[in-house]
């Protein structure tokens, strides 16, 4: 029975995860959408340019909403090594995403409007997004280890303990 609650909880944890991860994503994709339209049409630049720029907005959009709501409680402590890894993986997702707007659009000679955002907001950024997906979940905010974090808090409450003992303060001013 609690390996089935054991299941449970973790199903109901992945559901959220996924929830706001895709509540991130959505946002994303609206400014990718508005970016990514505003600088073929408003703009006038190429449409695999216009694509990397709209997905770069956007993957400053995701880091902000992923760090501070889908994965807040995740490790903090290494902030540099998550932003490159972030980086590293969003860079992989804007290749395979505008990857495939190039081949839709210089390959196969689908230009117009809609079949441009189809291959870039569609397919490319729905296979973009499972990669992501995995790929920050797996790599970039990771989870700080229960014995990490129960040495993190034990280590804390001797250093308060330890501060609030009188002997410190006199050893201290010594």
């Amino acid at each position: 029975m609690s390996e089935r609650r054991t299941l449970r909880s973790r199903l109901d944890q992945l559901a959220r995860e996924l929830a706001k991860f895709g509540t991130v994503g959505a946002v994303g994709f609206l400014v990718n959408f508005v970016v990514f339209n505003l600088c073929v049409h408003a703009l006038g630049l190429a449409v695999v340019r216009s694509g990397v720029i709209a997905t770069i907005v956007a993957i400053g959009t995701n880091y902000i909403g992923n760090r501070y709501w889908t994965y807040r409680s995740c490790d903090k402590s290494r902030r540099s090594r998550e932003l490159s890894l972030f980086l590293l993986f969003s860079g992989i997702g804007l290749v395979i995403e505008n990857g495939i707007l190039a081949i839709s659009h210089y390959g196969f000679g689908f230009t117009s409007t809609v079949a441009d955002n189809v291959a870039k907001n569609v397919i490319g950024l729905g296979i973009g997004t499972v990669f992501r997906f995995w790929s920050y979940r797996t790599w970039v905010f990771r989870a700080l280890p229960a014995r990490d974090a129960v040495q993190a808090a034990e280590s804390f409450l001797e250093e308060d303990a330890f501060l609030s003992d009188p002997r410190y303060r006199v050893n201290r001013l010594k």
